[in-house]
C-alpha cells in the first residue's frame, strides 16, 4: 500500500472522529439531568429524528451482512428489502406509531419501553421481563456490528481486527457517556449525511467496474446457482422476485416491520418535539430509507459478478461466507473511495452501537436497578450508573465480537437475526396494540412476549446443534423471527380477549391524552346559514 493512499485513508478517519468526539463534548450541556440525558429533553427535531431514526436502522450489519448474504441470494430481486424498509420500517412506522408514541409516553412519563409496558398495563412484572429481554438480546445485536466493520478495515489497512472493535468502541462510549441522546442524535445526523453520499458513490463506482448498469445486468442473468431451487433457469438473478420469493418475503418481514418492536428505534419517537415534526420526519425518515437501504440490497445484488474474486465459480457459496461479498466488491475502488467506503460504514456502526448502548443502559438503570436493587437513586446517581453501564456494555459486546472473530459461530445476518427476532417478536404487538387498543392484557404481551424469547433461543440453539430440532423453515433466525411477530399480532388479541381487562377507569384514564379538546380560531369570519 502506497504511503500517500494510506495517508489519506488515515487523514479522513482523523478529521471524522474528531467531528464525533468534538459533538460528543458540545452537547454534553443537554446531558445534565436523565430527561436530557436519554431523551434529549423530548425537544429533538424532525431532521435529526429522522437521521437518529434511519442510521439505528441501518449499520455495518445491514452493509456488510444482509446485502452480502441476501443479494447473493435473491440477486437483484433483494432490493426488495430495502423498499420495504422504507415503506414498511419507515414510513408506516412513523405514520402508525410516531404521534401516538409520543404523546402517550408523555403522558405517562415514560422514558423506555419497559417502563411504558409497566404503566401501560400497571404491571411491574412487565416491566422487569421486558428489561431481561432487551438486556440478553442487545448484546449479540451490539456484538454483531463490529464484525462487518473488521472486514472492511481489514481490506483497506489489513489491521488486526481487535484494533479496529477496540478503536470503535472508545470512541462510542467517549462522546455517547459525554453528550447522551443528543450527541448521539447530532452525530447520527452527520453520520446519516456521508451515509447517503456514499452508498450513491460506491454503487456508481463498483457497476462502472463492470461496464456499467447494462452491462451489469447482463453479467447477472447469466449467474447460477444449482444449489437454489430455479438457481439454474437462466436470468433467475436478475428476475422481479429472484429464485426464492417466499424466503425473500420473510426477510422483508423481519427487517421492515421488526423495526416497530425494537426498544432503540421506537425510542426516537419519545424525543421529538412537536406535532409538526414528526411530519416532516416520517418524509425525511422514508426517503432516507430508500436511498440507504435499498442502495445497499441493490448493490449486494449484483455480488454474483464478484464470483471468481470470492472463489465461488460454479454457482457455489462464496470462500469466506457471505460476510465477505461486500469487501470484495469493493477492493477494486479508488483510495478514495475506500476511505469513504470505510467513514460510511464506521457512521453506519457507530449510531447504530450508541442507541443500542444507550438504550441498554437506561433501561437497566431506570427500569431494574431503580428502586429494587439500589432504592436510593437520586437524578445524580442515575446519570453516573448510566455512564458506567455504557462502558460495561461496549465492553461485553467488544469481547464477545472478538472472540466471535475466533471461532466458527454464526454469520452476521444469523446474529442480528436472532437478536431482532427476539425483541421485535417479543415487543411488537404488546406496544402496538397497549398504543391502540384499550382491551389489550398484561396477560396477552406476557405470552406474546415469553412465546417469542422461548421460541428464538430454541432456534438459536438448533443452529448451533445444541438442540437435534428440526423447524424446516423456520430453523432460518430470518424466518423464525418474521414467524414471531406476526404469531405475536395473533396471541395478544386472543388471550386478550379471554382474560380480565383493565378497570374502565384506569384505562379511559391512560387513552384521554388522546382526547384533548382543542381551540382553533376560523379560518374566515363569515358565518353561512343553512
Amino acid at each position: 500500500m502506497a504511503f500517500g493512499d494510506l495517508a489519506l485513508k488515515i487523514g479522513m478517519l482523523l478529521v471524522f472522529f474528531g467531528v464525533m468526539i468534538y459533538v460528543g463534548f458540545y452537547c454534553r450541556k443537554h446531558s445534565t439531568d436523565v430527561n436530557g440525558f436519554v431523551l434529549g429533553g423530548r425537544s429533538v427535531g424532525p431532521w435529526l429524528t429522522a437521521f437518529a431514526y434511519g442510521t439505528s436502522y441501518f449499520s455495518a450489519v445491514i452493509f456488510v451482512g444482509y446485502a452480502g448474504q441476501f443479494g447473493w441470494k435473491f440477486g437483484i430481486a433483494s432490493t426488495w428489502v430495502g423498499i420495504g424498509n422504507a415503506l414498511i420500517g419507515s414510513l408506516l412506522a412513523w405514520v402508525i406509531l410516531g404521534r401516538r408514541t409520543r404523546i402517550m409516553t408523555q403522558h405517562l412519563s415514560s422514558a423506555t419501553m419497559p417502563d411504558f409496558f409497566e404503566k401501560r398495563f400497571n404491571a411491574k412484572s412487565l416491566k422487569i421481563a421486558a428489561s431481561i429481554i432487551i438486556f440478553i438480546f442487545m448484546i449479540p445485536y451490539t456484538a454483531s456490528l463490529y464484525n462487518g466493520l473488521s472486514r472492511l478495515f481489514r481490506m483497506a489497512f489489513n489491521i488486526d481486527y481487535s484494533v479496529c472493535v477496540i478503536a470503535m468502541a472508545v470512541l462510542t462510549a467517549v462522546y455517547v457517556i459525554v453528550g447522551g441522546y443528543m450527541a448521539t442524535a447530532v452525530n447520527d445526523f452527520i453520520q446519516g449525511l456521508i451515509m447517503l453520499v456514499g452508498i450513491v458513490a460506491v454503487i456508481a463506482a463498483v457497476l462502472g467496474s463492470k461496464g456499467g448498469f447494462m452491462e451489469s445486468l447482463k453479467g447477472l442473468s447469466a449467474a447460477q446457482d444449482a444449489n437454489i431451487a430455479n438457481g439454474t433457469v437462466p436470468g433467475i438473478f436478475n428476475s422481479f422476485f429472484g429464485p426464492d420469493p417466499v424466503s425473500l418475503l420473510g426477510v422483508v418481514i423481519l427487517t421492515s416491520l421488526g423495526t416497530w418492536g425494537l426498544p432503540q428505534m421506537v425510542g426516537k419517537f419519545y424525543a421529538i418535539r412537536k406535532e409538526g415534526d414528526i411530519r416532516k420526519g416520517t418524509i425525511i425518515s422514508t426517503a432516507f430509507a430508500l436511498i440507504v437501504a435499498g442502495g445497499c440490497y441493490f448493490l449486494g445484488g449484483f455480488g454474483r459478478l464478484f464470483s471468481e474474486e470470492l472463489g465461488a465459480v460454479g454457482g457455489g457459496n462464496p470462500q469466506g461466507g457471505f460476510d465477505n461479498v461486500i469487501p470484495t466488491m469493493l477492493q477494486s475502488l479508488s483510495p478514495f473511495l475506500i476511505a469513504v467506503v470505510i467513514i460510511l460504514v464506521l457512521s453506519a456502526s457507530m449510531s447504530t452501537l450508541s442507541s443500542l448502548v444507550l438504550t441498554s443502559s437506561s433501561t437497566v438503570t431506570l427500569d431494574l436497578l431503580k428502586g429494587r436493587m439500589i432504592k436510593d437513586m437520586d437524578e445524580k446517581k442515575q446519570l453516573l450508573v448510566m455512564r458506567a453501564l455504557i462502558v460495561v456494555f461496549i465492553a461485553i459486546s467488544a469481547a464477545l465480537a472478538i472472540v466471535q472473530a475466533n471461532s466458527s459461530v454464526a454469520f452476521i445476518a444469523q446474529a442480528m437475526g436472532v437478536s431482532w427476532g427476539a425483541m421485535a417478536g417479543a415487543f411488537l404487538a404488546p406496544f402496538l396494540y397497549g398504543l391502540y387498543w384499550k382491551r389489550t392484557t398484561k396477560a396477552g404481551c406476557w405470552v406474546a412476549m415469553l412465546f417469542s424469547s422461548v421460541f428464538m433461543i430454541i432456534d438459536m440453539l438448533a443452529n448451533l446443534k445444541v438442540l437435534n430440532v428440526n423447524l424446516g423453515l423456520l430453523q432460518s433466525p430470518i424466518n423464525a423471527g418474521a414467524f414471531c411477530m406476526i404469531a405475536g399480532l395473533i396471541i395478544v388479541p386472543v388471550v386478550s380477549l379471554m382474560t380480565k381487562a383493565q378497570p374502565k377507569n384506569e384505562i379511559e384514564k391512560i387513552f384521554s391524552c388522546y382526547n384533548r379538546t382543542v381551540t382553533v380560531k376560523a379560518k374566515d369570519s363569515i358565518e353561512t346559514e343553512e
